[in-house]
């Protein structure tokens, strides 16, 4: 059983989300088996919750068990975490609240990878600058519908729609330039997987530009191929946050240079796709 309590008003299925990975991967069992509690009482469907309520999910050993993430590298400032896909940013958050560890920036919930968070403030301050300022290598692995030349560096437009939590690309100069890099690595069936080295980090920049470019990430419900996942059985999508690399000072100079790298690969392509 684990127990956590609300710090302030959300929904049961947001807390869980941002709280407890492992009952989020279950969710939808625990509560069909009214196996979560809501200050003692049995709950089978999402539901508000305020301040102060106590949640208990009761889960089997197995799923207590699941991985949500692994810590690459710790020391007296830093966390690097490798997030698995189907987790909030938050709930990697909340299983090293003990540590007092904070994240600088986010992965999308199904996106995998490293994802950095600090411990102190200092450390906090040193990178978001690095994030703001581009002082950030980021690597990602994305495995994608179709056959991209061997190497392109492309640049376009991105403007946000609030309402529907997606981005547009253009090539008209309106919104925040984005700049995407991809090298070909491999190719196999109908899919091919790129190293893909992002100059802006833009919300969703990755698979929305793969997408505009005709090569949309294998699994990406949002901006991919439907009937393309749904041939492959794809209902995630194909992107790996491989490696970062800092380029800092302050607090954190002795990390200038160092790689934090993923140990997440995309071992098997599909041999049909």
């Amino acid at each position: 059983m684990k127990e956590f309590t609300v710090a302030e008003e959300t929904t049961l299925k947001n807390f869980t989300d941002e709280t407890c990975a492992q009952a989020s991967f279950c969710l939808k069992r625990l509560l069909k088996a009214r196996e979560v509690r809501v200050n003692g009482v049995k709950v089978g469907a999402d539901m508000p919750l305020k301040r102060g309520d106590v949640v208990r999910y009761y889960m089997t050993p197995s799923e207590e068990a699941r991985t949500a993430f692994s810590v690459l590298y710790e020391d007296a400032n830093i966390v690097a975490a490798d997030k698995e896909s189907g987790v909030n940013t938050e709930a990697v958050e909340s299983g090293l609240s003990f540590l007092g560890a904070k994240a600088v920036h986010r992965l999308d919930r199904n996106t995998e990878g490293v994802l950095l968070l600090a411990k102190n403030a200092a450390a906090e301050e040193e990178l978001l600058a690095c994030f703001r300022e581009r002082r950030v290598e980021k690597v990602y692995l994305a495995l994608v519908k179709g056959r991209p030349k061997p190497h392109a560096v492309e640049e376009a437009y991105l403007t946000k729609d609030a309402a529907r939590s997606t981005v547009h690309i253009s090539k008209e100069r309106r919104g925040e330039k984005i700049v995407t890099e991809y090298t070909v690595l491999e190719e196999r069936g109908e899919c091919t997987l790129l190293e893909v080295v992002l100059h802006t980090g833009k919300t969703h920049q990755i698979r929305a530009h793969l997408a505009f470019l005709g090569y949309p990430v294998l699994g990406d419900e949002k901006y991919g191929d439907t009937a393309f996942n749904k041939k492959h059985h794809a209902a995630r999508q194909r992107l790996i946050a491989k490696k970062i690399v800092l380029n800092c000072g302050g607090v954190l100079a002795y990390l200038n240079g160092k790689p934090f790298i993923s140990q997440k690969n995309f071992r098997k392509l599909p041999k049909n796709a």
